[in-house]
């Protein structure tokens, strides 16, 4: 059975109303920790915020990095789901499938310099936040 492209969050909600628990891969690599993989994970009103910052200013060509500028672990994300559904967290890890675990990247994070030098200024929304907002918005539809 194949996986649906989604986010994070949603797999992470999805999991927790079916199981009570959230699957993260386990870490294949000793500078690791289980769980401890990061992402720069970036709010989607964010996202559109820039964007339209982008058409408002005029912002040379090129390519922009677009993420928060500071990483966060999966870790954090499952313990932010389960915080903002008031469920005690319950994680379980799993093996990463082999066809992954040479090509995964345990860390990235995004270089926001170009951005910000563009003048782009706001503040990103925290992890905590968008993850509480995201997940309000799951529940809304779902009632």
């Amino acid at each position: 059975h194949k996986e649906k492209m989604a986010s994070v969050i949603l797999h992470a909600f999805d999991q927790i109303r079916a199981g009570g628990e959230v699957r993260l891969f386990k870490s294949h690599r000793p500078d690791f920790a289980d769980g401890a993989q990061r992402r720069d994970f970036i709010f989607v009103d964010d996202v559109v915020a820039v964007l339209h910052f982008a058409l408002a200013a005029a912002v040379p060509r090129g390519i922009f990095n677009l993420g928060t500028g500071s990483s966060r672990t999966f870790l954090d994300l499952a313990q932010a789901t389960f915080a903002a559904l008031s469920v005690r967290p319950n994680i379980r890890f799993i093996d990463m499938p082999e066809t992954l675990r040479e090509r995964y990247q345990y860390a990235t994070e995004a270089h926001m310099a170009r951005l910000r030098g563009a003048g782009y200024d706001a503040p990103f929304t925290t992890l905590e936040d968008g993850v509480r907002q995201y997940v309000a918005r799951l529940l809304a539809v779902a009632a």
